[in-house]
């Protein structure tokens, strides 16, 4: 079904595989260098294309365009206008899919969108009403274009398949672009994703792609590189199925994708007006990739992810066949990752020998697309979901997909068999939508099914589960009443109905301003947005306390600040910070604060140790033992430890949440992506490699670690940080880094990104 390739593999004409270059010459008759046959990737020459460092092992990027969404934006505006942002300088789309409902928090939500208009009017920036669209179907239907890279602020970022990088990225990132400034990074490994065959009638693109996160996210195959879709596979696959597969990219934790390009992804661009931005992508005759993954399209079954993570795969079929066994699989994970808060059982779930299902939902950037829709109406037409438990909601990812279901009937098929058609939102794929009841088991066709996403909160005692599946299954399990079912068990005759894109529901309702920005507009500003804290730049020397201590083998961004209702939260730093690692850890904000005290009393010049009585000990002991330690050159604040923290979100708010309540730095075995190290770093906090393992530490939660001259060690690219814990007795440590580009030191340095750009 997947097959992974143990090192890199050469491919000729887009089709043929060999795996060395004995066997290219062996085929061509050419000798081809390495070197040359890695430039014939699709992703090196978009990147070099847009690269404007000179230099293609050192990229410094320019996007072609923005976008971002309502729980991103303000913060991502309000550091750009600290960081003196006259005009958006590309074009930068503002969507509102997140803070849709205005539910959480009075006006708050409402006066983040008004914010969002009256800056697209100032700034140059297009505006796109709540329920009109999700943010990714927006920018593949009006901002995709072959060969051109997009940079989002959303993991999900991703339009390989219509021939568009797109990254996901924390907001800092962002205000780089609006500063003129670049993306840096070394260049990316390429990595083929190579289809073969054609999927079975019933299989669809989530079943695909779950295979394909379940063969790659544990190993970390393709990690940081950039995905490359090739193969005669992918002519099989239409347009939407093949965007359906790209959107779940992130979740194998690669950077970007890309697909090769062919009538069908013309054609996607005819129906909405922009024949123009098509453009035909493959890679070069002899083309050179760090790794392959093997796909056999024809292999794929229906597949389901189990809580807790996508990549916790299984066929539905072998869930059906060995149901007890595998719930018992669950639960043993489940001890991990809810760290056992809550009594988790999965075993009242089955019922006659079957699995029981309380809510199915296809949904957002993932699920809502036509093809995904129309498929579900063909298998429940003329069934009924029931009158019991189980519920079945279905978001069309835009308005115009909404459009057309409704003339093409797919919406009166759903309706009539119980389902609730809704406008598009992407709140049931972070729990600000259809949150299940306490135990409930909820299957949908969105991104994500971590601990706590779907809404429920462990520190209330709740728990609910969320298994991924494709919208075929989904309602195929609908038309069984709750009974999970895979779509490839019902004969169903699909009609495969043509998409029709009315332009003029955006022409009428989008804000666009056409790159011309107004400075004579006033921006709006609610009660609730607020500007960022004062932040110090980074000290000579570092007292940290941790004060959170996290052994699971991933940490994700929902874990270091929530999604829900803190979502309403997210255009006030201090508000949003009061959630952070809430139900994780729920003591962490105050012993982060506790440790704050001490640092506002340096600020204030005054005697750290009377704000924090704990340190009169500690201190005696650094003075003790290092030289010229003193309040002009000390800072004292906080750190956390996670084993590999960051997997999920591009939420900056991961990392400045701790930054705002006296963080200075992160202390891992590694960080789940690039993007929440950069959160970190554009902060300016440090992001610490320990090599001990995480269950023998020499330190522990509620220690003071000493970083004698951490300035200058960042300031002359040391490779080894030493670190002391001030105990019983001084114990050292050693950490790194990692690399870190001068621009990044420089913002460490500075404190953060904000005081970077005011100099």
């Amino acid at each position: 079904m997947v097959k992974l390739y143990d090192k890199g593999v050469y491919l000729l004409n887009g089709t043929e595989i060999a795996e060395d270059a004995r066997q290219v010459e062996q085929k061509t008759g050419q000798k081809i260098s390495r070197e040359e046959a890695v430039k014939q990737t699709m992703a090196y020459r978009i990147l070099e294309s847009h690269n404007t460092s000179g230099n293609m092992e050192r990229l410094q990027i320019k996007f072609d365009k923005l976008t971002s969404h309502d729980i991103t934006f303000v913060g991502i505006i309000q550091t750009a206008r600290a960081s003196g942002l006259e005009k958006f300088p590309i074009p930068y789309v503002l969507t509102n899919c997140h803070n849709s409902l205005c539910a959480v928090g009075g006006t708050i939500n409402e006066d983040d969108h008004m914010f969002g208009l009256t800056c697209a009017k100032k700034y140059g920036g297009v505006y796109v009403p709540p329920h009109q669209a999700v943010i990714h179907q927006f920018a593949r239907e009006m901002l995709a274009g072959g060969g051109k890279m997009i940079l989002g602020s959303d993991s999900h970022t991703r339009y390989g398949a219509l021939g568009t990088m797109a990254m996901g990225e924390g907001g800092p990132e962002l205000v780089k672009q609006l500063l003129n400034k670049t993306y840096d990074i070394r260049m990316p490994e390429v990595i083929a994703i190579y289809l073969d065959g054609e999927p079975r009638k019933g299989v669809g693109p989530q079943d695909v792609a779950l295979a394909i996160i379940g063969a790659t996210f544990g190993n970390g195959y393709v990690n940081n590189k950039v995905m490359e879709f090739v193969g005669p596979g992918v002519d099989k696959l239409s347009a939407d199925f093949r965007i359906g597969i790209d959107v779940m990219t992130t979740e194998t934790t690669c950077l970007s994708s890309i697909w090769k390009t062919d009538e069908k992804i013309r054609e996607f661009y005819e129906i909405h007006g922009r024949e123009g931005d098509y453009k035909e992508l493959n890679p070069g005759a002899v083309t050179y990739y760090d790794g392959m993954v093997y796909v056999n399209l024809s292999e794929i079954k229906p597949m389901i992810a189990m809580p807790f993570h996508p990549s916790n795969v299984y066929t539905i079929d072998e869930v059906n066949a060995n149901l007890e066994d595998i719930l018992h699989e669950v639960e043993k994970k489940a001890l991990v990752s809810l760290d056992g808060a809550v009594d988790y059982s999965l075993q009242s779930k089955i019922v006659d020998g079957k699995l029981y299902v309380d809510q199915g939902l296809i949904a957002g950037c993932a699920g809502g697309g036509f093809e995904n829709i129309c498929a579900a109406a063909d298998i429940i037409k003329g069934k009924y979901i029931g009158a019991d438990e189980f519920t079945f909601s279905v978001y069309p990812a835009s308005t115009p997909i909404y459009m057309e279901l409704v003339k093409n009937g797919a919406v009166a098929d759903l309706i009539e068999s119980g389902a609730i058609v809704k406008t598009a939102f992407c709140g049931p794929c972070f729990g600000a939508g259809d949150t299940p009841a306490n135990n409930a088991f909820s299957i949908r066709h969105s991104t994500r099914n971590f601990p706590n996403r779907e809404g429920s909160k462990l520190q209330s005692g709740q728990i609910a589960s969320v298994a991924l599946m494709d919208a075929r299954s989904i309602a195929a399990t609908a038309a069984n009443k709750g009974f999970l079912t895979p779509a490839t068990d019902l004969d169903v005759q699909y009609k495969g109905q043509k998409y029709h894109f009315d332009s003029k529901i955006y022409a009428n309702r989008v804000f666009d301003s056409h790159g011309v920005a107004d400075p004579s507009v006033e921006i709006k500003f609610g009660p609730n947005i607020k500007d960022w804290p004062e932040m110090q730049p980074l000290p000579q020397n570092l007292l940290l306390k941790v004060v959170s201590e996290i052994h699971d083998p991933v940490t994700t961004t929902d874990e270091l600040i929530p999604s829900g209702e803190t979502s309403s939260y997210r255009s006030n730093p201090l508000g949003l910070a009061e959630f952070a690692l809430s139900r994780k850890d729920p003591g962490y904000v105050g012993r982060a604060k506790e440790v704050q005290k001490a640092q506002k009393a340096i600020e204030a010049d005054t005697c750290p140790k009377t704000a924090l009585p704990e340190l009169q000990t500690i201190m005696s002991k650094v003075h003790d033992n290092f030289e010229g330690v003193n309040r002009s050159n000390l800072g004292i604040g906080s750190t956390i430890f996670a084993v590999k923290p960051g997997d999920g979100s591009a939420r900056e708010q991961a990392a400045s949440c701790q930054k705002v309540l006296g963080g200075w730095a992160n202390i891992a075995n590694e960080y789940a992506t690039k993007r929440y190290r950069s959160n970190l770093i554009n902060w300016g906090m440090l992001p610490f490699i320990t090599e001990e393992d995480h269950e023998h530490l020499s330190f522990k939660n509620g220690d003071y670690i000493f970083v004698p001259d951490i300035r200058k060690a960042v300031e002359d690219k040391d490779e080894v940080i030493h670190a002391y814990v001030i105990g019983d007795e001084i114990t050292e440590l050693s950490w790194k880094l990692g690399e870190l580009t001068d621009v990044e030191r420089e913002i460490i340095l500075k404190g953060c990104l904000i005081n970077y750009y005011r100099g």
